[in-house]
C-alpha cells in the first residue's frame, strides 16, 4: 500500500518540476509547437496514469471478500457485497475520479439491445442511473454497493435478447426456471466513485462475474481484463481447480506478467484436530496442485484467508492476520505491480525529455552559431575602407534574396504536404471504418448461421489492416518528402536541423491483431453452431467495434499531432534565421552608415553570448532536477 502511495507521491513531484521546465523554456523562446505538445503529452502520462487491477474468480471463491480485505478494512466492515453465493452479478469498477461526486453509475442492462459496447455507453452520461454515496454513513454506503448484487426475473425471449440465455447452450440452458422465466442480472455495468486514498492514487479495481458474465459481456474479454496491469484469479481451497476455474484461466487470463493466482478460503483447511505443521503441509499439497494444474510457478499460487484477514484487520488482532497470509499477497501485489508500472512511466517519460533537449539544444547552437558568425564578420571589418564595408552590405543582401528564394520553394513544398495529410485522413478516417462495422453487421444479420459471419469479420480486421498499411505508407511518403527539405535547408543555409520523431503505426497494427485473436479464441466453430441466431456474436462484435473505433481515434489522433509538429523544427530555424539576416543587414548597414560604432557592436555580440551560456547552464540545471525527480541521470549535467 505504501508503495502506491509514494508512486503518487513520485507522480506528483515529476509534474510539478515538468511544469517548472516548462514556464523556463516557454519564456526563453525555447519551445516550438512540437516541444510544447510532447511537454504536454508528458504531463498528461503522469496525469492520467492509472494503475488496474481484475479480480476474477467463478462463483463462490471469496472474491469480494478479498477485495474487501485488501482495500477496505479501515470502514471497519464490508463495503463491497460479500455473502454465500453470487454477489456480483455485473462488471464493477472502483476508481476516482475528483471531477465527479462519490456515487455509483449504473448502466441498464437493457442498453445490451442497442449495438453499442460498455466503452461507448460511458461517453453517454443520461444512459447511467447515478446513486449519491454517503460516505459518513457507512451503513447506508454499503447499501447502495449492493446494487451490483440486485437480478431480476424475466421471460426467456427477453433474455435471449440481451444475448444471456440460450436454450442450445448447455451453459446457459440450465437458467430457465420452471416458471418460464430466467434471472438476469439489473444492471449491466457499475462505475463507483469513491474517495478511497489508493484510489485517489490512480488504482483501479475491476470486480469481474463469474464465468457467464465473463463470456456474455465482451467487454471484460476484449478490453478490461486483457488491460488490467495485474490480474487476481481467486480459487477456493477446498475444491481446488475446477473444469470451470480452468476454461476461465485458459480462454481469459493464461500466464503472464502480473498474473496471479489466489488460493482463497485456507482456513477451510484448518482442521484443528491437527497439527499447525499438518495444516501446513494441507496447503501447501493444495499449493502444488494448482500450480502443476495451471501451469504456473510454485511461489505464484498465493494461499490466503481473506474472511480472517478481514476479521482480524478490523478487530486488531494481528495473530489472526498473519495467520490469513494475506500480507504475502499484499507485498507480492504492489512490489512487483507499482515498480514496474513506474520503470515503464519513467523509460517514456526520460525519452520525452531527451527528444524535448535535442530540439532545444538545437535552437541554442543555433543562436550561438548566428551570434558567432555575426561577430566574426564584423571583426573581419577592422580597419577596412567604406569600399569592403559596402561589398559586405552586398553580400548579406545576396544571401537574404537567396534565403527568401528558398522559402517559394518551401511554400510549394507546403502545398504537396497539404495534399498528402489530406490522402492520409482519408485511408484513416472515423467514417471509412464506420462504413465497414455497419458492413460487417449488415453480413451477419443476412447470415442464416453463426458461421456465416466469420467470413465478413474476418475481411472486416483484413481491410482495417489494409488501411493501416495504407496509412503508413503515406506517412512514409511525407517524411520522406520532410527530410529531403530539411537536409536541402540544412545544406544550403548551413542551419542546425533536427527531424521530428518519425510516427509509426506498428503498435495499433498489433492492437488489432490482438482484438482479432481474442475474437478467434472466443468464437471457434463449435461455439458459433450452438449459439441461436448469434445474439451473442452480435454482441461480442460490437465490442469488437468499440475497441477498433477507440484503435482508429489513436492512430488519427497521433496522425494529427504529427502532422502538426513535424514542419516545427523547420519552421523555427527558419523564422531564426530570417530575423538574423536581418540584424546582420541591419547592423552592417550601420556601421557603413558610420552610425554606430564596430567595437561597440562587437562587444555587444559578447555580451549576448554571455547571456546565451547563461541560459544553456540554466536550461542544464532544469533539465537535471527533472531527471532527478525521475530518479534517472541527466544527459546535460553528465556533459557538463
Amino acid at each position: 500500500m505504501q508503495d502506491l502511495q509514494q508512486y503518487g507521491d513520485w507522480r506528483t513531484r515529476v509534474a510539478e518540476s515538468l511544469e517548472r521546465y516548462r514556464s523556463w523554456v516557454q519564456a526563453a523562446d525555447l519551445l516550438d509547437d512540437a516541444g510544447d505538445q510532447r511537454l504536454q503529452q508528458a504531463l498528461r502520462r503522469l496525469q492520467d496514469e492509472r494503475l488496474s487491477v481484475a479480480f476474477v474468480a467463478e462463483f463462490s471463491r471469496g472474491k469480494s471478500e478479498l477485495i474487501n480485505a485488501i482495500f477496505f478494512a479501515d470502514y471497519g466492515q464490508r463495503i463491497v457485497p460479500s455473502s454465500p453465493g453470487r454477489t456480483t452479478m455485473c462488471p464493477t469498477e472502483l476508481a476516482w475520479d475528483a471531477a465527479l461526486p462519490p456515487s455509483i453509475r449504473l448502466l441498464p442492462i437493457e442498453t445490451r439491445v442497442r449495438h453499442l459496447s460498455t466503452g461507448d455507453w460511458r461517453e453517454i452520461d443520461s444512459a447511467w442511473t447515478m446513486l449519491p454515496l454517503e460516505l459518513d454513513a457507512p451503513e447506508r454506503m454499503s447499501e447502495a454497493f449492493r446494487q451490483v448484487s440486485l437480478t431480476r426475473r424475466v421471460p426467456f425471449e427477453e433474455a435471449q435478447r440481451y444475448g444471456l440465455y440460450d436454450p442450445h447452450d448447455p451453459d446457459l440452458a440450465g437458467m430457465l426456471g420452471d416458471d418460464g422465466l430466467v434471472e438476469i442480472p439489473q444492471w449491466r455495468h457499475a462505475l463507483i466513485n469513491f474517495p478511497h486514498p489508493l484510489l485517489k492514487q490512480g488504482l483501479v479495481i475491476l470486480d469481474t462475474p463469474g464465468l457467464n458474465a465473463i463470456g456474455t459481456e465482451p467487454e471484460l474479454t476484449l478490453n478490461l481484463i486483457p488491460n488490467a496491469h495485474a490480474v487476481l484469479f481467486i480459487l477456493a481451497a477446498e475444491t481446488g481447480v475446477t473444469k470451470s476455474d480452468i476454461e476461465v484461466w485458459r480462454d481469459h487470463i493464461g500466464n503472464g506478467p502480473g498474473r496471479i493466482v489466489v488460493l482463497n478460503k485456507i482456513d477451510a483447511l484448518w482442521d484443528e484436530l491437527k497439527s499447525a505443521q499438518d495444516n501446513d503441509a494441507t496447503i501447501a499439497r493444495q499449493q502444488h496442485s494448482v500450480a502443476q494444474l495451471l501451469g504456473v510457478g510454485h511461489a505464484n499460487v498465493f494461499p490466503v484467508s481473506a474472511q480472517k484477514a478481514l476479521v482480524g484487520k478490523i478487530n486488531g488482532d494481528l495473530a489472526l492476520f498473519e495467520k490469513s497470509r494475506l500480507g504475502l499477497l499484499e507485498s507480492a501485489l504492489f512490489n512487483e505491480l507499482v515498480p514496474a508500472r513506474q520503470g515503464i512511466l519513467r523509460g517514456q517519460l526520460v525519452r520525452d525529455l531527451e527528444l524535448l533537449e535535442v530540439g532545444q539544444q538545437a535552437l541554442l547552437g543555433a543562436r550561438v552559431r548566428d551570434l558567432v558568425e555575426q561577430q566574426e564578420e564584423l571583426k573581419s571589418l577592422r580597419g577596412k575602407n567604406q569600399g569592403v564595408i559596402a561589398h559586405m552590405v552586398r553580400r548579406v543582401e545576396m544571401e537574404k534574396k537567396e534565403f527568401d528564394a528558398s522559402l517559394f520553394k518551401l511554400q510549394g513544398t507546403r502545398a504537396v504536404f497539404t495534399t498528402l495529410s489530406t490522402e492520409l485522413y482519408s485511408t484513416v478516417g472515423m467514417d471509412v471504418v464506420q462504413q465497414q462495422i455497419d458492413a460487417v453487421r449488415t453480413a451477419m444479420q443476412a447470415a442464416r448461421f453463426g458461421t456465416g459471419t466469420r467470413a465478413p469479420v474476418r475481411a472486416f480486421f483484413e481491410a482495417v489492416r489494409a488501411d493501416l498499411a495504407a496509412a503508413a505508407g503515406k506517412i512514409g511518403e511525407i517524411g520522406a518528402m520532410m527530410e529531403t527539405m530539411y537536409r536541402k535547408f540544412a545544406t544550403d543555409h548551413a542551419l542546425s536541423m533536427t527531424m521530428p520523431m518519425p510516427l509509426s503505426l506498428a503498435r495499433y497494427g498489433a492492437e488489432i491483431d490482438a482484438i482479432e485473436a481474442v475474437y478467434v479464441k472466443q468464437f471457434g466453430t463449435a461455439t458459433l453452431l450452438m449459439t441461436s441466431r448469434g445474439v451473442l456474436l452480435e454482441r461480442f462484435f460490437d465490442s469488437i467495434a468499440s475497441r477498433v473505433k477507440h484503435v482508429l481515434r489513436a492512430v488519427n489522433a497521433d496522425v494529427e499531432a504529427w502532422l502538426k509538429v513535424i514542419m516545427a523544427p523547420l519552421e523555427t530555424q527558419v523564422r531564426q534565421h530570417r530575423e538574423q539576416l536581418r540584424h546582420r543587414q541591419t547592423s552592417i548597414q550601420r556601421i557603413h552608415d558610420a552610425t554606430e560604432n564596430l567595437e561597440q557592436k562587437i562587444a555587444a555580440f559578447d555580451a549576448a553570448r554571455a547571456d546565451l551560456d547563461k541560459v544553456r547552464n540554466q536550461l542544464a540545471a532544469l533539465s537535471g532536477a527533472v531527471h532527478a525527480a525521475l530518479g534517472a541521470a541527466s544527459p546535460q549535467l553528465e556533459a557538463a
